[in-house]
């Protein structure tokens, strides 16, 4: 089974800048594409980026030039670097691990999540 433990959330103001980091155990992390999803109050939940196992990114339109998605295979871990943060990027953040085929399909295991809350 794969732990996931995401971190890095708080109060921000819009405009500013946050990283979220997401430590993977429990599997070869580096075999793996990495995905960052959001869900909001009252909303599904959404794919903001992932990154496959060749560091191929991809962003969701609402986000692509402002946030950045990295991987170190050697920690296990994945990033998301959220910058001009925007009040509707206000949810709970979630890493998952996936499988790519053309696309990013998650799969079953989740971390608790990080709250990032955009106000002023």
């Amino acid at each position: 089974q794969v732990q996931l433990v995401e971190s890095g959330g708080g109060l921000v103001q819009p405009g500013g800048s946050l990283r979220l980091s997401c430590a993977v155990s429990g599997s070869s992390f580096s075999m793996y594409p990495m995905g960052w999803y959001r869900q909001a109050p009252g909303k599904q939940r959404e794919l903001v980026a992932f990154i496959t196992s060749r560091y191929v990114t991809t962003y969701a339109g609402s986000v692509k030039g402002r946030f950045t998605i990295s991987r170190d295979n050697t920690e296990k871990t994945v990033y998301l670097q959220m910058d001009s943060l925007k009040p509707e990027d206000t949810a709970v953040y979630y890493c998952n691990q996936g499988a790519y085929s053309g696309s990013y399909y998650p799969q079953d295991d989740w971390g608790q999540g990080t709250q990032v809350t955009v106000s002023s």
